[in-house]
């Protein structure tokens, strides 16, 4: 016999059960992370006049390149340039997209681009919830579970914890939240950085 499912907060959790339970994570976990993240985008689309999905390719890549200095401190030889190609492995997807924003001149941004991100952002705010929640529990526990006895294998599993803590659950609360209203004729800030 099946049953029919209900979603995480249908009536077949009950009062006291999981209803209760997502209402609270939803208030006080989930919806004040969204609230930073649009205050992040808003902050960022105003300062450098940039489109708001280029602040997760750039953060991307200030943290790696901070764990890139960072491995140079306290590794070298062969360990050094393993973790050195990890990470520029991990630094190519940002690089590409904003290679792709300097090669198309894509930094402008209007209405449509606005309309795109804001359907994008609202079909992952609703349907990926659990993944953020999932994506923020493995960032907090993940620094205390990875431990290794090797030194080599325990700054690169650092690095990794490190690199995952910072930008993992950004890139998932940046993508649903909301974007900022584009404000095309509104010039009142001077953008810092300039692509295309």
């Amino acid at each position: 016999m099946m049953t029919q499912f209900h979603g995480v907060a249908g009536p077949s959790w009950g009062k006291k059960g999981g209803r209760i339970e997502m209402d609270w994570i939803n208030r006080y976990i989930d919806q004040p992370l969204l609230n930073g993240a649009a205050g992040l985008l808003r902050n960022w689309h105003v300062r450098t006049r940039q489109p708001p999905e280029l602040l997760e390719p750039m953060w991307n890549l200030a943290v790696l390149s901070f764990l890139l200095i960072a491995s140079a401190q306290v590794m070298a030889g062969k360990p050094f340039a393993l973790s050195a190609a990890a990470l520029i492995m991990l630094a190519l997807p940002s690089a590409r997209k904003l290679f792709s924003a300097v090669k198309t001149g894509n930094s402008a941004y209007g209405a449509r681009e606005y309309k795109s991100l804001r359907a994008r952002a609202v079909t992952k705010r609703e349907a990926e919830w659990s993944v953020r929640l999932i994506v923020l529990f493995a960032s907090a526990c993940l620094p205390f579970v990875a431990r290794i006895d090797d030194p080599v294998g325990f700054f690169f599993m650092l690095g990794a914890s490190v690199w995952f803590v910072l930008t993992g659950p950004l890139k998932a609360y940046l993508e649903a939240a909301e974007p900022p209203e584009p404000n095309e004729g509104d010039r009142m800030y001077n953008g810092v950085f300039h692509f295309g």
